[in-house]
């Protein structure tokens, strides 16, 4: 087959499944409903720690967990969530909530929408453990 033909076929059967994806919802971000879906997001990563205590943001986009390990953060990574521990983390408050600098270069930095009162208390608990 000519690549005349070939790359734009290619191309639009690409585009086509992006676009049926995004229409039948598959493209939405993750969200955390619940303290126990939290819970299940963190033991998916970290399935031998288990969560002492859950703290969920009021958007239902990330959950600041205590285990008897240390701190960590669930947040919506795409469609699906990932976890990791806070050890080392730097934190800074910004316009829109807050950014920890992680020593992960898996996830080296995490931006989470907090209201202002929201991204005070997380910034107490985690100066509290640090």
């Amino acid at each position: 087959m000519p690549l005349s033909i070939l790359l734009p076929m290619v191309t639009l059967g690409i585009a086509g499944i992006a676009v049926l994806l995004h229409l039948l919802g598959l493209s939405r971000r993750a969200t955390l409903p619940d303290v126990a879906a939290a819970r299940a997001a963190w033991l998916r990563e970290f399935p031998t720690d288990a969560p002492i205590h859950v703290t969920l943001c009021d958007n239902r986009f990330a959950a600041l967990i205590a285990t008897e390990t240390g701190r960590g953060v669930v947040w919506p990574m795409g469609a699906d969530t990932t976890a990791r521990y806070l050890t080392g983390a730097r934190l800074t408050a910004t316009s829109s909530g807050l950014r920890l600098d992680l020593p992960d270069y898996t996830a080296p930095c995490i931006h989470i929408a907090l209201d202002p009162d929201e991204a005070a208390a997380w910034q107490d608990t985690l100066k509290e453990t640090a």
